[in-house]
């Protein structure tokens, strides 16, 4: 991750500059926009901390922001987003004025306080400051601004030969406006507007020059508005106003949406920070709501994401799902791509916009290299059925999903062996296509790399979900014969597999077939996956399982991506030792499935305390994967996005794992097979569980040797199996 970016296989890699985790960086995202700033609500200048920036639509728009009191910075009292992430609140104090000299205001006389949400396109701000001294005070307040409207690829570590145009400054009383036509002919221009109008306005700065009586407040309102080629300039409402209508949006965004309470107070803010980071991430598209993977790094469609995320959030917002499947059919592959590694019927990777995905400075502005995306999109379409017995959204996407399977039977099997394969086609694509996209992340026991195509065990599994998947959903729209294909090519599978794949001395299956069909004969958590899609042979599942837990692979926070005996193995790589939370919620549900249930209480019980040293109970993409310490907590991976849609999700999939919980819509019916809970949990309170037309609430109690479960409430017709 920290090699130079113009290595040709890490060209589009993060450089890891600094870390994002150590910084205390405040994160925001609302839409198409997002910000990172640090804990006093500035952005510093690049090359000190890179990521921080006001971005939009694939650039960044504010690359500085800077609050002092004469001149000098203030200290910090209190940084926070609030629990519904939208307000980062910033409480702050004036130092002794002026420094080293005679003192005119003593510090702590003046109290700062800044607020900070998104909206439309745009930073709204509000600065009040007030005098708590038993005199009046003169003081001047500045805030200092740049724009360079980097592409968010150059601020990633992606060099560029050339760039736009900068545009000389537009200034009046009252605002600013900063302005870059790029190579690819869109203007780009940030409007920074405040009111009151300031005593200064300069290209790179304003000043106020406050009277502040004993006791007084002044207020100063600043909005940072993004704006994109020959879009109208932004009038921005109050900054009341504006927030209301934020606040409206995110009602509307949970109002259907279940509930989840504890007897617990951390693990509510666990599962209170987990929805509210999911809620920041979705965005509205003309196809539905779709979750962006993460910020800063990955703020934009992907598809491998989106639908892990939608399948983990089900039981809580289906209605995310039916976003995420009608999206991804909307920009399916209908032709040949080699460029885009695209092919009919296979289902995105990643969209990009901005200055350089325009120009095709990076293959991603709608590129298909992944391997798996195609039959997850078969598989959440499945599972979305099961759930909301929703046939009308299944008929209308048939025609994408039947194109799916045809990918897979067609495209996905390289060289006929009745795997799926992967094997870029474009040179400047991504070289591993599957979730653990690194350049070094598939190789053998001896340390060196796996050579295409290649087949990875876990995408076998993601198969065989989707033709038993795909099978069901041919009889419910009537097509028997292609259900009886489908059913005979995942048997035959199944069994190919575990004769291709298992390898007695791992007690696993194989991290990958290499080009030559050669094992790659590794400890992964590769294999862990393979009993979320259910290709695991039964009695194969405790084995694998307790590899799993094992002290070479289970961290004592997780388990790790690759086990402490490979060659391999580095607990500070990205892929190769990491933890990885959204990785961890799929094993939990495959463990799950197979009633292996002391397994996922300690996978459960791992994550949910690794978040207890979190600022705000937050559960990054990936952290570290160092054996536990005592008194200490996870090690943080510098640069993994916090938030991230599939690990903000990950609460959701441990719980639905340990409860054994399944929502089968069609026939109004709740099962619970075999519940349990953490001893940290005596009571778990589900409202609003959408079943179909009807929806129920239940609370479930810890027992001594199992889970009581009550309705509560109930609206509709409703069922409640509870098997022990």
């Amino acid at each position: 991750m920290t090699r130079p970016a113009e290595d040709e296989e890490d060209r589009f890699q993060i450089l890891a500059t600094a870390s994002l985790t150590l910084s205390g960086a405040r994160v925001l995202k609302q839409g198409d926009t997002f910000a990172v700033f640090d804990r006093f609500g500035d952005i510093r200048p690049w090359g000190v901390l890179g990521a921080q920036g006001l971005y939009h639509d694939g650039a960044r728009f504010l690359s500085a922001l800077r609050l002092r009191l004469e001149g000098q910075p203030l200290p910090l009292l209190s940084s926070t987003v609030g629990d519904d992430n939208i307000v980062f609140v910033v409480d702050m104090m004036n130092p002794d004025l002026p420094p080293g000299g005679e003192l005119v205001v003593h510090h702590g006389t003046l109290h700062v306080a800044r607020e900070k949400f998104l909206w439309q396109a745009a930073c709204h701000e509000r600065i009040q400051i007030t005098n708590y001294g038993p005199s009046a005070v003169e003081i001047d307040l500045e805030v200092a601004f740049a724009a360079d409207f980097a592409d968010v690829f150059e601020v990633r570590g992606t060099r560029r030969d050339r760039r736009g145009t900068t545009r000389p400054p537009e200034l009046s009383d009252s605002s600013v406006i900063l302005a870059y036509t790029g190579l690819d002919g869109l203007e780009r221009r940030t409007r920074l507007t405040f009111d009151p109008a300031p005593e200064v306005c300069a290209p790179d700065r304003v000043l106020y020059r406050l009277h502040l009586a004993s006791m007084a407040t002044r207020e100063i309102h600043l909005t940072v508005a993004c704006e994109v080629g020959d879009d109208a300039p932004v009038v921005p409402p109050s900054f009341d106003a504006a927030h209301a209508e934020a606040i409206e949006v995110l009602r509307e965004f949970a109002v259907h949406d279940c509930t989840v309470d504890s007897s617990s107070e951390q693990f509510d803010d666990w599962i209170c920070r987990s929805l509210a980071d999911l809620r920041m991430m979705i965005t509205r598209t003309p196809s539905g709501l779709y979750p962006y993977a993460g910020v800063p790094w990955f703020s934009a469609p992907f598809g491998r994401d989106a639908i892990i995320t939608a399948l983990a959030a089900l039981w809580v917002s289906p209605d995310l799902a039916r976003g995420v499947l009608r999206f991804l059919a909307a920009t399916q592959a209908d032709r040949m791509d080699p460029a885009a590694d695209a092919e009919p019927g296979k289902i995105v990777h990643e969209i990009r916009s901005g200055e350089m995905a325009a120009l095709g400075e990076i293959p991603f502005r709608r590129y298909y290299g992944s391997v798996d995306s195609t039959p997850l999109f078969v598989v959440l379409a499945a599972a979305y059925h099961e759930h909301t017995g929703d046939g009308a959204t299944i008929a209308e996407l048939w025609p994408q999903i039947e194109r799916a399977l045809m990918w897979i039977e067609r495209y996905g099997d390289l060289d006929g062996d009745g795997f799926v394969e992967y094997g870029r086609k474009s040179e400047r694509g991504l070289l591993h296509q599957g979730w653990k996209d690194s350049h070094d992340a598939i190789f053998h026991a001896d340390g060196s790399s796996a050579e295409g195509p290649i087949a990875l065990c876990e995408v076998q599994g993601y198969v065989y979900a989707a033709c038993q998947g795909g099978a069901r959903l041919a009889e419910l729209l009537g097509d028997e014969g292609r259900a009886r294909i489908l059913r005979a090519r995942a048997e035959r599978l199944r069994a190919r597999f575990d004769e291709a794949f298992w390898c007695e001395e791992l007690e696993g299956y194989a991290l990958a077939l290499d080009g030559a069909k050669r094992p790659c004969r590794v400890r992964t958590s590769n294999a862990g996956q393979c009993l979320f899609s259910g290709i695991v042979l039964p009695e194969r599942a405790r084995r694998l399982a307790d590899r799993l837990l094992a002290d070479d692979m289970f961290s004592g926070w997780g388990i790790r991506t690759v086990s402490t005996r490979e060659r391999r193995y580095n607990p500070m790589s990205y892929h190769n030792g990491s933890i990885w939370p959204h990785d961890n919620g799929l094993i939990a549900l495959g463990l799950s499935r197979y009633n292996l249930k002391d397994h996922v209480l300690r996978v459960m019980q791992g994550l949910f305390e690794a978040t207890q040293h979190s600022e705000l109970s937050r559960l990054p993409e990936l952290f570290c994967g160092f054996t536990r310490r005592h008194g200490a907590g996870p090690t943080n991976y510098p640069v993994a996005c916090s938030p991230q849609a599939w690990a903000a999700t990950t609460p959701l999939l441990l719980l639905q794992a340990a409860l054994g919980m399944t929502v089968e819509g069609a026939e109004g019916r709740v099962r619970f097979l075999r519940s349990a809970l953490p001893p940290a949990l005596e009571r778990i309170s589900i409202r609003n569980l959408r079943v179909g037309a009807g929806n129920v609430d239940l609370a479930l109690h810890r027992h001594p040797e199992d889970v009581g479960i009550h309705i509560t409430g109930r609206r509709g017709p409703v069922e409640i199996v509870g098997i022990k």
